[in-house]
């Protein structure tokens, strides 16, 4: 069923109660469908007080029942959920007054992120997760799915929740309204300015729990950690840390780690191009590329600083004080056993970069991503490796 066929307007509990006194209120059904993992996860977790949330905040004048529901939402061919065909099939086959959807993918119109997509004519909203930042999560999408059911819900129980083009993120991220007449979704809510475009990058960072890195790359660990017992166990190491400045160690920590983001990027063919992803446009693409680059780079700075800890662990352990301090010709303390790790950490960096060359793609996409934007990437690779086949190939 095509999203541009004639709409299923949602159906008036108020059509069905009887005038006479005393009668109880009409019910109306909300139906939440999440996508697993965090988006359902985030609304679990608000979801058994949203019906008393809902008569407080919307109406008191209905019953709210609200049913949840999680399953993998669909993706288009053009990367997008087709939530009017979702809400035409899903509303009527489960009894739902009201369908909205939550799901981890990044939404955006051109360069705005899109925080949720409304159409009041079909009953449906879905929210992106990734919009709603990293910090308060768990409110804002309960204050979300609240100001969307008011949405939704004013041509059946009118409420107080009317399309006032408020500055509903707080003055660093605005939201506004932005009406779309020709499009099947009649309305997105969208996050305004260059802080609404870091807040999305930042929840696609979190959505992607990049410090997942750790467990994941266990090839590319013992690796590290083999090559910085080398720094402990030879005293020449412990000489060149002892000579180093505090800058140059610190510009050493920022090469291994930059190193080992580019060799886990460059090798497992994580950096997308507008040819690789053709359904994408630019700036798309562009995000998709800085959240990689964010994501592996604070997984990678997780991976060195476990890998520094271990490290200093194992030099305490080892080197006895008194014969660092004649190796190093000078009283030593806390801060040389520091300095040592610090150096050793980084070697450790370097090799553990090579030996990343050992995990599975999987393993690496497992690390680095969410389930979605693995969904999503597998997609693009699939739709990659199938126009490169020697059969597509025109003559």
């Amino acid at each position: 069923m095509s999203d541009t066929e004639e709409p299923d307007h949602p159906k008036t509990p108020h059509e069905d109660a009887g005038d006479g006194a005393g009668e109880p209120p009409p019910t109306v059904v909300v139906g939440l469908l999440c996508d697993p993992g965090l988006p359902s996860d985030v609304v679990n977790a608000f979801v058994g007080d949203l019906e008393h949330d809902l008569s407080e905040h919307v109406s008191g004048a209905v019953t709210w029942e609200v049913r949840m529901r999680t399953e993998s939402l669909r993706i288009d061919e053009d990367g997008t959920v087709p939530i009017v065909r979702l809400a035409q099939v899903l509303r009527p086959e489960l009894g739902w007054d009201l369908l909205l959807c939550v799901t981890d993918l990044p939404r955006q119109l051109s360069t705005t992120p899109v925080v949720a997509d409304i159409s009041v004519r079909h009953g449906v909203a879905l929210a992106s997760l990734p919009a709603l930042g990293v910090v308060g999560v768990k409110r804002r999408m309960r204050d979300t799915v609240l100001y969307l059911a008011g949405e939704l819900g004013r041509g059946i129980v009118g409420g107080r929740a009317g399309r006032e083009r408020r500055r509903a993120g707080g003055k660093f991220t605005p939201v506004a309204w932005v009406d779309r007449p020709d499009a099947a979704i009649e309305v997105s809510l969208v996050l305004v300015g260059l802080w609404g475009r870091l807040r999305l990058l930042a929840g696609m960072v979190w959505d992607n729990k990049p410090w997942r890195l750790v467990p994941e790359l266990s090839t590319a660990l013992a690796a590290g950690v083999a090559a910085a017992a080398f720094g402990i166990f030879y005293s020449s190491i412990w000489l060149l840390a002892d000579a180093l400045s505090v800058r140059r160690l610190a510009l050493v920590s920022l090469l291994a780690i930059a190193a080992m983001v580019a060799w886990l990027i460059a090798y497992n063919r994580l950096w997308e191009s507008s040819g690789s992803a053709p359904e994408s446009p630019r700036t798309k693409v562009v995000l998709y590329n800085l959240s990689s680059v964010v994501s592996l780079t604070v997984g990678v700075a997780s991976w060195y600083l476990m890998l520094f800890v271990v490290t200093f662990a194992g030099a305490f352990a080892v080197i006895e004080n008194g014969y660092l301090e004649r190796t190093l010709g000078h009283p030593v303390n806390l801060g040389d056993y520091l300095t040592l790790a610090w150096l050793a950490s980084s070697m450790g960096t370097f090799a553990g970069a090579l030996g990343s060359s050992l995990e599975s793609e999987d393993a690496v996409y497992r690390a680095a991503y969410s389930r979605r934007e693995r969904q999503r990437r597998r997609r693009t690779r699939q739709a990659r490796e199938a126009e490169e086949a020697p059969g597509n190939d025109e003559a």
